[in-house]
């Protein structure tokens, strides 16, 4: 093989390596967030930008495991949402748009998560439904205002076809499953499997905090 092939292979190689490091998943940057090592998290009520005038209440009772799990002191979810009540914050909204520095004057946090549920459906197609939900993480600090951590979690659901061997019967019970998916969607898991996600994928999530049990 001439001297010109062999070069021109190698590069071919080089930028094949080149473009597969370029494609891998990076890591988080979490120098912002190392710097104040925050102890606790206040979780404020999540800003729903979806028609499902439900989803942020079913949603408050799924994000509090996960985070506290991370090893992190997460404030009890319903004072949170009586004192900001009592302190004329009870529109997520303007929860959403206040200085992260001003809810610790009211609670003594050092960070502060903002949510934002941004799908929160359920697709019916005859004879399959989709549950699909969608949530964007945002900590600031509490000392800064500056952002810690952000995160972005997106996860569907479609219950698995029927196959008994009957083509009819089979989509007889598609159309029920799906009727019965679409009339009563479960988001549940799903919000309580992206909160997981969210908290806790290593080199995306939270970094282990101080009352992580060993």
């Amino acid at each position: 093989m001439s001297l010109k092939l062999l070069t021109l292979s190698a590069c071919i190689a080089l930028s094949l390596l080149l473009a597969g490091c370029a494609s891998a998943p990076s890591s988080y940057d979490y120098s912002t967030f190392e710097a104040e090592a925050p102890h606790s998290i206040l979780v404020v009520p999540a800003l729903n930008n979806t028609t499902n005038v439900t989803a942020p209440d079913w949603f408050l009772s799924t994000i509090s495991q996960p985070f506290s799990n991370r090893g992190y002191y997460v404030f009890p979810a319903n004072m949170v949402r009586g004192m900001l009540n009592d302190s004329g914050l009870s529109d997520a909204g303007l929860v959403h748009s206040v200085d992260a520095r001003r809810l610790q004057t009211l609670f003594g946090c050092d960070s502060v998560l903002f949510i934002n549920i941004n799908k929160w459906d359920a697709k019916y197609l005859v004879i399959s439904t989709t549950t699909e939900v969608q949530f964007n993480y945002e900590m600031r600090s509490c000392k800064t205002n500056a952002v810690l951590w952000k995160n972005s979690q997106s996860i569907k659901y479609s219950p698995q076809g029927a196959s008994g061997g009957n083509p009819i019967a089979d989509l007889i019970a598609d159309a029920v499953v799906a009727a019965i998916q679409k009339g009563a969607p479960n988001y549940m898991p799903l919000a309580r499997q992206a909160n997981l996600a969210a908290a806790a994928t290593p080199g995306l999530g939270l970094p282990p905090g101080p009352y992580l049990s060993k």
